[in-house]
């Protein structure tokens, strides 16, 4: 080890044991709520949970006291308190020996803090914080785990003489998970009970702070305790990452579902919100370790999650009829394997014992299925899902336009829902391009056939796709290339592209009308020609060419040229003009190899010899060229090779 490193970690050990505090990496959770004993008197309760097969003894026996702040809700500190505690239970795990396979070691206890306080109305309302550092070094979501602190708090909503709210915290009704095995479907309710009747909704929630290294369970002296941060792609709202199998919460009933596909122990924050008259007036906050292990539950009920929707099976917009399927394992062979209801009320014959039954339902709505595997054995287990039925859903579009390039094509959305709104459309026209319009107007730049999908979902989450060709003509008007040529010579133009054309100006040429006309020039000149080409499907475009007329024969070739690539002079060829044709070109290098040999016009070196690059130097060439009257022209020359 490097000797600075042992140092520094001496000098650790010593600052801690000085100190006399340990960090508190053996708490994995906590919550605070509080009951309203009248009189403007509170009871509340702090719950502190820690592992007590893994957390340090000292550590352990230091949480008692407790060190609380009460803060009014504009941020004054009005008085602090150290809470002693007798009440330690532990935490059953609610699994046996025989019902997970390779069950890890778990030891999971609650040391609970109770007090009373007077807190007379106030406007501002009140807040009580607690605080501990530090959390378990392992953790994966969140930044520096090890120094990183916790802050558990709760509200009392403001209230005064005139305008008096008398409230009690939700509570939340079962403990943390400790076994969590992975690739297993996790179904865990994290729901609350509220003695004043209030709505209660619920969402995954950020993480904050609290505490330090140096000062391991501080007395709280502000509000401003800052929030966690999370490693990407993790978040509050995705303690567990993104993706299918990610964590999720329903709102309204607080069930927690996916199935973790990642081992490791993850910060997990839940807010449970009080509405009163439509207005939030206050916010129970869990905070909790999810720790994923390497076990496997015997029996496991598996409905799939087939929608996008929350803990939906399907969302079956075709009809009334469902077949369910059934991923679940370890059932056994008894009548009793498998136990379904499919959640009609007010009737009993909505159930099956089949694997993977069908069952037709008697209207519109969403229906919570259950199903049970191996009841009333040892080993059980149980798993809900939605089923929304909202009949019918169609995606359908055609199209219309001129189909050819540069041409709008109007698509015509003819979906159909018996609910609405549609909430979105999803168009993917085929050539990268997309849009989200209702019904969008494209352009395609090429001819071609187009594979176009349409993608939509409407209010109650049915969703559908209609896919469709669309072709647009191989349509491309081209006149030609441009060219050099004597005077007193003629050529012949070649447009492509359709079937009609008609060349602007006529001059020159013996029928501006067809796609080759001859053109005579006995004068020189620079002559720009514009062809208009339709097609036999309407399809119409334009482009122009232009003759240069020179007074006499000319032939040129590079003295050097880079074959790099950069599309620059990468090749080393004869321009000419006036000429009938090449009899040959021909390029040596310094040896009297033949590295290149053409009789083409247009071609030339392209600084490859043998398949490999030539090296750089200078090279010799040797033309023959026939002229205008059939007169054979030689000429020879160097040129260099850079690169």
């Amino acid at each position: 080890m490097n000797i600075f490193r042992k140092i520094g970690l001496l000098f650790c050990l010593v600052f801690l044991l000085a100190s006399g505090e340990v960090m508190a990496t053996h708490v994995v959770g906590g919550e605070v709520t509080y009951t309203y004993l009248g009189n403007s008197v509170y009871r509340f309760r702090i719950d502190i949970y820690r592992d007590c097969i893994n957390g340090d003894v000292q550590a352990i026996s230091q949480d008692n006291p407790a060190y609380i702040s009460v803060f009014s809700g504009n941020g004054t500190r009005l008085f602090s308190d150290s809470i002693n505690s007798s009440s330690r239970i532990l935490i059953p795990d609610n699994f046996s020996n025989d019902c997970i396979n390779n069950k890890p070691a778990t030891c999971l206890d609650r040391i609970t803090f109770f007090k009373n306080y007077t807190l007379p109305e106030n406007p501002a309302g009140y807040y009580l914080v607690y605080q501990r550092c530090c959390r378990n070094g392992t953790i994966l979501n969140i930044v520096n785990p090890g120094s990183t602190g916790a802050t558990y708090y709760c509200q009392v909503p403001p209230a005064s003489l005139t305008n008096p709210i008398v409230n009690n915290s939700a509570v939340f009704k079962n403990y943390p998970p400790q076994i969590i095995c992975i690739n297993n479907p996790l179904f865990y309710d994290h729901s609350a009970t509220d003695a004043d009747g209030d709505s209660l909704s619920y969402e995954f929630c950020t993480a904050f702070g609290g505490g330090s290294a140096n000062d391991a369970k501080p007395v709280p002296t502000s509000l401003n305790f800052p929030a966690v941060s999370y490693y990407f792609p993790y978040s509050a709202k995705l303690p567990m990452g993104p993706g299918n199998a990610s964590l999720k919460i329903d709102p309204v009933t607080g069930m927690i579902t996916g199935t973790p596909a990642q081992l490791g122990r993850y910060v997990v924050t839940v807010c449970c919100h009080e509405w009163r008259n439509g207005v939030i007036i206050n916010t129970v906050t869990r905070e909790f370790q999810f720790v994923v292990t390497n076990c496997s539950k015997a029996v496991v009920a598996n409905i799939p999650q087939l929608s996008s929707e929350f803990n939906t099976f399907i969302v079956q917009c075709k009809g009334y009829t469902v077949k369910f399927r059934n991923l679940s394992k370890g059932a056994n062979d008894t009548y009793d394997a498998y136990s379904w209801d499919f959640g009609v009320p007010g009737i009993n014959s909505d159930t099956s014992h089949l694997a993977e039954p069908e069952y037709t339902y008697p209207d519109t709505g969403t229906y919570l299925v259950k199903l049970k595997v191996n009841r009333g054995s040892t080993c059980t287990d149980s798993i809900e899902r939605f089923v929304k039925i909202y009949p019918s859903f169609h995606v359908d579009f055609d199209h219309s336009g001129l189909p050819c390039p540069d041409a709008p094509i109007d698509f015509i959305n003819r979906t159909s829902s018996t609910y609405q709104p549609v909430v979105s459309y999803d168009w993917d026209f085929g050539d990268g391009k997309s849009s989200k319009d209702f019904a969008p107007q494209h352009v395609y730049d090429t001819g071609g056939d187009y594979t176009v999908i349409l993608r939509a979902q409407n209010i109650k989450g049915c969703y559908d796709s209609s896919i469709k060709q669309v072709s647009i003509g191989r349509f491309k008007a081209f006149a030609g290339n441009d060219t050099i040529i004597v005077q007193g010579e003629s050529i012949i133009f070649n447009a492509t592209g359709g079937s009609f054309y008609t060349w602007t100006p006529a001059a020159y040429l013996n029928n501006p009308n067809i796609a080759n006309p001859i053109g005579y020039y006995p004068d020189t000149g620079r002559f720009v020609y514009s062809v208009h080409v339709a097609s036999q499907g309407g399809c119409v475009g334009d482009d122009t060419i232009t003759v240069w007329v020179v007074g006499q024969s000319s032939i040129y070739v590079p003295s050097a040229f880079s074959p790099n690539g950069d599309g620059i002079n990468d090749v080393l060829r004869p321009i000419g003009v006036g000429y009938r044709n090449i009899n040959y070109f021909r390029v040596y290098n310094r040896w009297g190899q033949s590295v290149f040999y053409s009789t083409r016009w247009g071609a030339g070196w392209d600084g490859q010899y043998q398949g490999k690059n030539a090296d750089i130097g200078t090279y010799f060439w040797m033309l023959s060229i026939k002229d205008r009257f059939g007169k054979d022209v030689k000429m020879t020359g160097d040129a260099t090779l850079i690169r």
